[in-house]
């Protein structure tokens, strides 16, 4: 009798055990669902604020810290997949083509002699995104390219300071409502290497402040600020007929600067045009440095001692024409009557496949 109480004692307290480690079992996966559920609810209430923040279309700096948020707050939870994949929380990809919003700023007594000709060379493999700012409606020009990458942006048609300016503006305005990672601007006598512009760009971090061009001048550029009288102002800024990149981080930082059309100020404050103005705005007020790329070219550097080997290699070429001064890279291909730009030529090198280099290949 006593040994079979002790076996019952034993047979109890093993139950007891078994029952006390089940309900611990069945606590913590009690409490690991409440914890996925209310994980699951916080993200379904941030996916919410961001569907409502993206709707606002003048609040640029609101709708970028909303995303910044999310993305912060992604980094210590484990989320839904869902709502990952639907506002791309993680933005992990690396850069593509598609991640880029290329401007070109034009006139209208330009669309047909320089900006056809970028239609027909460049911007073809880049279409869906290349936008064209100019200062007339051309139903001609939005032939060629969809309507919508036309912007008529009612600034004055000569080449003054404020009109390049106010084009600038625009531009990149336009940038931050499209929620790209890269602005990148040239102007209508400019070739984008648009495979080499990519490749350059996914060595860069578009989280990071970055304001990638190329100087036309040896030395910082030195004017008075016409906002404090008697000071001077020196600040580095990289040629727009070269072309520049400006990563999304950097430009968000610029906004109360630039944005909704504050950059026009910041232009008078030096009295320069558009691409020293940009630079203003990153070198001197926001502090930044500009990274110097050597493979822009625009037409005030001697474009003839680029070889043929290297083109591949480059980004951006210009030209200028001036009888007796012509400077365009030194290539073979197109007659220089039909080619003077030495741009056709220049696209054929670079995409020997395109419809308008089958005559140098019969």
């Amino acid at each position: 009798m006593r040994v079979s109480c002790k076996r019952l004692a034993k047979v109890i307290s093993l139950c007891l055990i078994l029952t006390g480690t089940f309900c611990m079992l069945l606590n913590n996966i009690n409490n690991y669902e409440e914890q996925n559920n209310e994980q699951e609810k916080h993200f379904r209430q941030m996916s919410q604020s961001v569907e409502k923040v993206l709707d606002v279309t003048n609040s640029y700096k609101l709708k970028d810290d909303v995303i910044v948020r999310l993305q912060r707050s992604a980094k210590g939870l484990t989320p839904v997949q869902g709502y990952v994949n639907k506002f791309q929380v993680a933005k992990l990809a690396v850069t593509s083509l598609e991640d880029i919003f290329i401007s070109v700023k034009t006139t209208a007594k330009y669309h047909k002699s320089r900006l056809h000709l970028l239609l027909d060379t460049w911007i073809s493999t880049a279409k869906k995104q290349t936008f064209i700012f100019t200062d007339a409606d051309d139903a001609e020009l939005k032939e060629k390219i969809e309507a919508n990458h036309v912007i008529n942006t009612n600034c004055s048609g000569d080449h003054n300071r404020k009109s390049l300016v106010c084009k600038m503006s625009q531009e990149f305005d336009w940038f931050i409502n499209s929620r790209k990672r890269w602005f990148c601007h040239v102007d209508d006598d400019t070739y984008i290497n648009i495979p080499r512009l990519v490749s350059l760009l996914q060595q860069y971090n578009h989280t990071d402040d970055w304001y990638l061009g190329k100087p036309s001048l040896s030395h910082p550029i030195e004017v008075m600020d016409r906002s404090h009288p008697g000071q001077n102002v020196a600040f580095w800024f990289a040629t727009g007929g070269a072309g520049f990149c400006i990563s999304r981080a950097l430009a968000l930082k610029m906004v109360p600067y630039a944005g909704g059309g504050r950059m026009k100020r910041a232009g008078d404050r030096i009295r320069l045009p558009d691409d020293c103005t940009i630079g203003f705005i990153i070198n001197s007020i926001l502090r930044k440095d500009l990274t110097v790329i050597k493979l822009f070219h625009s037409h005030l550097e001697g474009l003839r001692r680029i070889g043929v080997p290297q083109i591949k290699d480059q980004i951006t070429f210009s030209y200028a024409l001036k009888p007796g001064r012509e400077n365009v890279v030194n290539i073979h291909g197109f007659d220089t009557q039909k080619d003077p730009t030495r741009f056709l030529s220049i696209h054929c090198h670079i995409h020997p496949l395109s419809q308008l280099c089958l005559p140098l290949n019969s």
